[in-house]
């Protein structure tokens, strides 16, 4: 039976689009030839995930994404082509996990502990882990710190390279060298000293280690002696200091008594000081008496007569 051209070239374009259809399939992660479950997840944002793209468990393939649809809510539901042969648990959790650098990401099976399993068309738990471009902003940040940190030291490194501060430093380092230099000379020379005087150090140590010996040794006569001494002030003091103040009194009472009688006129000593008689009589003897030595002086053999030879004169 001959065929025809036609024919021929219907069967060739029907092979071509089945063969079309299942390669479309294919590349979109269809499988028309068998039979899958179909389970689904929500999540609030799928950044990296596609059509396509792998389910694992373990990191073994299990299934893979078979469609992303956009929720009124906004959120985003996602349809899980799964081998029939694999049961999952109800409490598995779809997580979405980074595969790489570039931010593409799979879908991770957490397996769940219960017994019961999930059915076909039944919706699992989601959860999103941090994805590693994520996982890095910090280090970033961090980075950038350590970067701006670094830069400032290598300015401040930079200036302290500076000609003019490096002459600075070296001027500073000799005059440390020198104050060094000075300062071992003295410490040299200190030395010499306490060298030459360690016989004279060691003889007033020896002499103040005796000293504080004989203390020790006479301690109790010393507190004796100033048990004594102590005891002698006591009796001194109660005995002779209340006699001291009532002679006082006394002396005070009598020279207090002696001047109101003087006052009152009571006395020699009252009439002497308060008798204006007494006081004109001395006047007058005063006077005269002045008187009869400047006639003594201006006269004098009026009152001292002198003879040689015994003769008597008028």
């Amino acid at each position: 039976m001959k065929i025809s051209n036609e024919t021929k070239v219907g069967i060739l374009a029907s092979f071509a689009i089945a063969i079309f259809i299942v390669g479309y399939n294919f590349l979109k992660g269809n499988d028309i030839f068998t039979n899958e479950n179909d389970y689904y997840a929500i999540y609030d944002k799928v950044d990296g995930l596609a059509v396509s793209k792998p389910v694992l468990v373990n990191g073994y393939q299990i299934g893979r994404v078979a469609a992303l649809t956009l929720q009124p809510n906004g959120k985003i539901l996602a349809n899980f082509k799964i081998n029939p042969k694999y049961e999952i648990p109800k409490n598995t959790i779809a997580r979405l996990e980074s595969t790489d650098l570039l931010g593409s990401k799979a879908v991770i099976f957490d397996l769940g502990s219960s017994t019961s399993f999930a059915s076909d068309g039944d919706t699992l738990n989601a959860n999103i882990q941090v994805g590693i471009l994520d996982q890095m902003e910090p280090v970033q940040k961090k980075a950038q710190m350590l970067i701006s940190r670094m830069d400032s030291i290598l300015y401040t490194v930079n200036q302290i390279l500076n000609p003019n501060f490096q002459k600075n430093v070296d001027r500073s380092f000799n005059s440390i060298a020198g104050t060094l230099q000075t300062l071992e000379s003295t410490s040299k020379t200190l030395d010499g000293m306490v060298s030459v005087q360690t016989k004279r150090i060691d003889n007033i140590l020896s002499n103040a280690e005796s000293i504080s010996e004989n203390l020790k040794n006479n301690n109790a006569q010393i507190t004796g002696i100033l048990s004594n001494l102590n005891q002698v002030s006591d009796e001194v003091a109660k005995s002779n200091f209340k006699e001291t103040i009532k002679n006082a009194n006394q002396a005070i009472l009598e020279l207090q008594t002696a001047i109101a009688k003087t006052h009152q006129g009571n006395g020699s000593l009252a009439l002497l000081l308060n008798d204006d008689k007494l006081y004109n009589n001395l006047n007058n003897a005063s006077k005269n008496l002045d008187n009869l030595m400047i006639d003594l002086k201006a006269n004098p053999k009026r009152y001292v007569s002198f003879s040689v030879f015994g003769n008597k004169k008028d």
